[in-house]
């Protein structure tokens, strides 16, 4: 049934209704941000090279908030610093090259899309 409100009221119930929508919507993409960051490190370290297995096993994910925007970072945290190397290739130190195994774009260009229509419809759907 439709709820009945006075025209005085009108402004503070458009108000609250917007809130509501932003608040759900807010949640469903937090959800979404946090199981696709949780994909991504699980699809890059299934593909990372793998010697000794420390940097196979050293991707994790960060949570970040600023001024209400909520982002994830992925990052190694046992050896960050080699991922470019192993990503792209590099050159020997006695000449030659080592090609790469690209192991984290991948992941990132299957999953980032999939990511974008959902969240799109978790706006479309108000949470």
């Amino acid at each position: 049934m439709a709820k009945t409100i006075r025209v005085d009221q009108l402004a503070d119930e458009i108000a609250n209704t917007i809130r509501t929508y932003t608040e759900d919507v807010t949640k469903g993409i937090e959800k979404e941000l946090n199981e696709e960051s949780k994909n991504l490190v699980k699809e890059i370290a299934a593909g990372s090279p793998e010697d000794t297995g420390e940097y196979k096993s050293g991707w994790a994910r960060k949570k970040l908030t600023s001024g209400g925007e909520i982002s994830y970072i992925i990052y190694n945290r046992k050896k960050g610093s080699i991922a470019h190397l192993l990503e792209f290739g590099h050159a020997k130190v006695g000449g030659g090259r080592v090609s790469g195994k690209p192991h984290i774009r991948p992941p990132y260009d299957r999953g980032v899309p999939i990511m974008e229509r959902r969240i799109e419809a978790i706006i479309q759907r108000g949470g």
